[in-house]
């Protein structure tokens, strides 16, 4: 990263377009050359940015891009990006004249979505994508409303309101491959939708497997994948990396970075923070990190996390405050003001990685990485 990239700054994100790269070859080369590859961008692309990350995206061949909502869609039209878009949340009917003049793809999950559709005029077809509920019971339509939505697509479809562009599902329980037996009917029953569409003469692109179910279900690929999780070098779960950790190598993409901005020595007794709740047992040089939870780092974190300064772990002491940490020095030489800080970031086995915040936290990290500030500058280096 160049030194103007970073100048003013306190603190940034940097993201490996290197790493990125890698890893879109590694799910590329896991499917068919004939099925499509879907970028889950979503929640700012997991904390990536939203628009660099796309771009990206665009340039090493993903065929389509999943996003949340109308707002990130939106975003990237305006941008520029021309890939086709579908919107895997939901989206109100007001914005159903946006989608069709900007040529995004929607989620239809609901009867009452589909009859919106209907009686709203559009400037040109508007392209869905049928999510269909095969066993997680989250979105979708339930295998008794089989008929009943083939009916509205037909007569839609001759009303020229909308093209069924896509037929899709999500797996509850890819990430296990010691437990595949759901997963397995889930794609069962998805069949029979498919095998539905296709008597009543209609042939829509057909996806499934999200990161998981590419890794471990390749019966699941279908006409198209959505990658999400993988494309940043982060493992779905601890039990697909286990299992696969020989055969396929992910690099994490981001580093979080920050700065030292104040040192000074302590003495032995020195209570450290919000409601003093840490106490020094020796002679410590401390230092100060303008990050907080208000930048994404957990205040469970407290007096529990780790930062790197010069290669050296760091512990958080006391409170995380919003804006500001304060950490241990002590294992490292000649601290100065200015030193870089490594807030996350680093191999998945290491406290600073995304995985191994969430291990201190017991909880995901996909939380970790999407609740980064987007705020906070994003430059992407080769």
């Amino acid at each position: 990263m160049k030194m103007s990239e970073r100048e003013g700054l306190r603190t940034w994100i940097e993201v490996d377009r290197k790493a990125i790269q890698h890893n879109f070859g590694v799910f590329r080369g896991l499917i068919p050359k004939k099925t499509k590859l879907m970028a889950v961008v979503k929640s700012n692309a997991y904390g990536h940015d939203l628009l660099q990350f796309s771009r990206e995206m665009e340039k090493l061949g993903a065929d389509f891009l999943g996003v949340d909502s109308i707002t990130e869609a939106r975003a990237l039209r305006r941008a520029g990006v021309r890939l086709p878009i579908l919107v895997l949340g939901y989206t109100c009917r007001e914005l159903f004249t946006e989608a069709a003049r900007d040529d995004v793809s929607l989620t239809v999950s609901t009867f009452e979505t589909l009859s919106a559709i209907r009686k709203t005029k559009l400037p040109r077809p508007l392209k869905i994508h049928v999510k269909v509920d095969t066993g997680m019971h989250r979105q979708g339509f339930l295998p008794e409303d089989r008929q009943k939505v083939l009916a509205n697509l037909q007569l839609t479809t001759c009303n020229l309101q909308l093209q069924p562009e896509g037929l899709y599902t999500h797996f509850a329980s890819a990430k296990n491959p010691a437990f595949p037996k759901d997963t397995r009917e889930q794609i069962e029953e998805f069949r029979r939708w498919i095998a539905a569409f296709r008597r009543k003469g209609l042939r829509p692109l057909v996806h499934a497997a999200a990161t998981a179910g590419v890794m471990l279900f390749p019966e699941s690929y279908f006409d198209m994948v959505r990658v999400g999780i993988g494309l940043y070098g982060l493992w779905p779960a601890l039990e697909v990396r286990e299992y696969l950790k020989e055969r396929i190598e992910l690099k994490p993409a981001l580093v979080w970075k920050s700065i030292l901005t104040e040192i000074k020595t302590l003495p032995k007794g020195s209570r450290i923070g919000y409601d003093l709740n840490e106490t020094l047992h020796q002679k410590s040089t401390v230092g100060v990190v303008p990050v907080g939870y208000w930048h994404g780092y957990p205040r469970a974190l407290s007096s529990i996390g780790r930062v790197l300064v010069k290669g050296k772990e760091c512990k958080v002491l006391g409170r995380v405050s919003m804006d500001m940490l304060t950490v241990d020095l002590s294992r490292v030489k000649h601290p100065l003001a200015g030193d870089a800080v490594v807030a996350m970031g680093g191999g998945e086995t290491t406290p600073t990685s995304a995985a191994g915040l969430a291990r201190a936290l017991d909880e995901s990290w996909y939380e970790i990485v999407t609740r980064l500030n987007p705020l906070i500058k994003r430059v992407y280096k080769n």
